[in-house]
């Protein structure tokens, strides 16, 4: 079998391929076109954090090192109490052992952790891909905008009690109410008069209701005996007769 119809076949095949534009990227010279939510390199905003470890328990690899301490916050008015509130001393991050799953920035309840599109921080030397939070704190810039909701969307809660129209007052007040309201404000809410309740008289109570006997001999309940021999003479047994002995 001649190997010509092979050679052919592939001659065709490079001449088609190299007929077709190239679509290879100039990098570095030229930056690549990310897709949205790349996930690049991971940046701290430092003032949300509030060191409560939630990030480093359920990282998987075990790369986040938080370190902390506690600061006592006077009180802002006299005989108020004294708060503590977490000092962020260190938060690191080894991108040696992180796998980039994501799931420190989707259980951060303060929005301290954000995905950034950099990637550019290759290391000759292993241990200097742990970052401190001056780094990690340095990618912040470069987190892309979060992207805009959907239109069919529901408004966020947020929003939606920020746009809430303020209460209306009340349409029955006092004429001082009415009368601060109509000069030009709402004016000092008055307080509602809550008027005592009369006092009713109650019918005496009667010996029966009481449960008191009406009679020293006779109790109140039904069915009782009225005497006390009536009560002996019917728990005594009577001795039989001569006939009925015999």
């Amino acid at each position: 079998m001649s190997p010509l119809p092979g050679i052919l076949k592939g001659l065709v095949t490079t001449a088609r391929t190299a007929l077709r534009p190239s679509h290879t990227a100039e990098y570095p010279d030229v930056a690549p076109t990310l897709p949205p939510r790349s996930r690049g390199v991971i940046a701290l905003l430092e003032e949300n954090c509030t060191s409560c470890m939630l990030c480093a328990r359920e990282c998987p690899d075990w790369c986040i090192y938080i370190d902390s301490h506690k600061e006592t916050i006077p009180a802002t008015t006299p005989g108020g109490r004294d708060r503590q509130r977490n000092v962020l001393d260190r938060f690191a991050i080894d991108f040696s052992l992180c796998m980039y799953c994501g799931i420190c920035i989707e259980v951060c309840p303060f929005d301290a952790l954000h995905w950034s599109p950099q990637f550019e921080y290759a290391e000759v030397d292993i241990r200097d891909l742990l970052h401190e939070k001056d780094r990690l704190a340095g990618w912040m810039p470069t987190v892309p905008p979060p992207p805009a909701l959907d239109d069919r969307a529901a408004e966020p809660a947020e929003v939606a009690a920020a746009n809430k129209p303020p209460r209306a007052a009340p349409a029955g007040g006092a004429a001082g109410g009415a009368g601060a309201g109509a000069a030009g404000g709402s004016g000092p809410r008055m307080p509602r008069t809550v008027r005592p309740r009369p006092a009713t008289a109650r019918p005496p109570a009667t010996p029966a209701d009481a449960g008191v006997p009406t009679d020293a001999g006779v109790p109140t309940d039904a069915g009782a005996p009225t005497d006390a021999g009536a009560v002996a003479d019917a728990e005594t047994p009577k001795p039989p007769a001569d006939g009925d002995a015999s």
